[in-house]
């Protein structure tokens, strides 16, 4: 198995869930809104759920369960939502040695959660909001053989910092990165050039393309800039390719979706937790879409994570050659 840093946000996810108030108005141009949220109004809940959450912590679970050496590199507060996040890294057997005690509160979101799974988020960033304190000397002491870097942000100098060390150190790296990185898509596209495998959803694969293009458009242009991509779109499945082939994935089983919180950060770590383990694509694909499957049918992001061992049905995965 490998060591794996996976360096990113840590959040206290706070869900508050109300079948009635909550239930979803669908309006004519496709997008959504909660129905009976009226200004000024007390709202009763029916249910309160209290998780630890943030796409960094949520993918040292994954790669933790699966077996990997995982350290967790971000930034908590000194209170309660910050031992909750330690206690629960901790539990899982990933190493916070490289963790930061900021002065900041521990970032926090409220969730408001639909029936159907979707949900509107709010947070407040807190100590995730900087990366203060943050160097890559920490991966020149750990010496992983894998990075699974997340949102810092828009820290480029951070990731600059920790890319180029991981060059220097031969560590190879998955980016998912955020809307922070994204608004500054030349330096994104920049740091492309240290990337191994870059995941991002469709959306986010056409603002660094700078086009809409048809999914496999995206990939081939996204190629000339890195290894290989992964681009998630949604119940379509996800579209992957390196510089030999591609990889069409549908969705792992029909389930109900009880919370939609934390899917990608699943299919980003369950990705590479069976790639660093295996290096076969049709194997971590596959890992990555019941690790995803499994997360959206609990509450929070990380209870549905996969265990190790777990006995995976086989998927129909469509595949050939590429032309980059």
């Amino acid at each position: 198995m490998a060591k794996v840093i996976c360096l990113g946000a840590a959040l206290q996810d706070v869900f508050l869930i109300d079948h009635d108030d909550f239930d979803q108005l669908e309006l004519a141009d496709g997008t959504s809104l909660f129905a009976d949220l009226k200004l000024g109004e007390k709202v009763d809940i029916d249910k309160v759920v209290f998780e630890t959450g943030g796409g960094g912590t949520n993918a040292a679970v994954t790669l933790a369960r699966a077996g990997h050496r995982t350290w967790f590199i971000g930034r908590i507060g000194r209170d309660i939502p910050g031992e909750m996040i330690a206690e629960k890294l901790i539990d899982e057997d990933i190493n916070i040695d490289h963790m930061i005690y900021a002065r900041k509160r521990t970032g926090y979101s409220t969730i408001l959660l639909a029936p159907g799974g979707e949900r509107t988020i709010m947070t407040y960033r807190g100590a995730s909001a900087e990366y203060i304190g943050l160097n890559s000397k920490s991966v020149k002491q750990i010496k992983p053989e894998w990075m699974y870097v997340t949102t810092v942000r828009g820290d480029i100098e951070l990731l600059k910092d920790f890319f180029g060390m991981a060059a220097k150190r031969d560590v190879k790296i998955m980016w998912n990165p955020g809307n922070k990185e994204l608004e500054q898509r030349a330096e994104t596209l920049r740091l492309l050039r240290y990337v191994e495998v870059l995941l991002v959803n469709r959306g986010e694969a056409e603002a660094l393309v700078g086009e809409k293009l048809e999914i496999e458009g995206l990939a081939l242009e996204l190629l000339k800039k890195v290894e290989s991509v992964i681009i998630t779109d949604g119940r379509n499945g996800a579209y992957a390719a390196n510089k030999k082939e591609y990889f069409r994935v549908g969705l792992y089983e029909e389930v109900k979706v009880k919370d939609a919180t934390g899917a990608g950060d699943a299919f980003g770590s369950g990705f590479l937790a069976e790639y660093a383990r295996s290096g076969d694509w049709t194997q971590a694909l596959t890992y990555a879409s019941a690790n995803s499957t499994g997360v959206v049918q609990f509450v929070g992001a990380k209870k549905g994570i996969i265990e190790k061992g777990i006995k995976l049905k086989k998927m129909k995965i469509e595949t050939g050659g590429i032309n980059v």
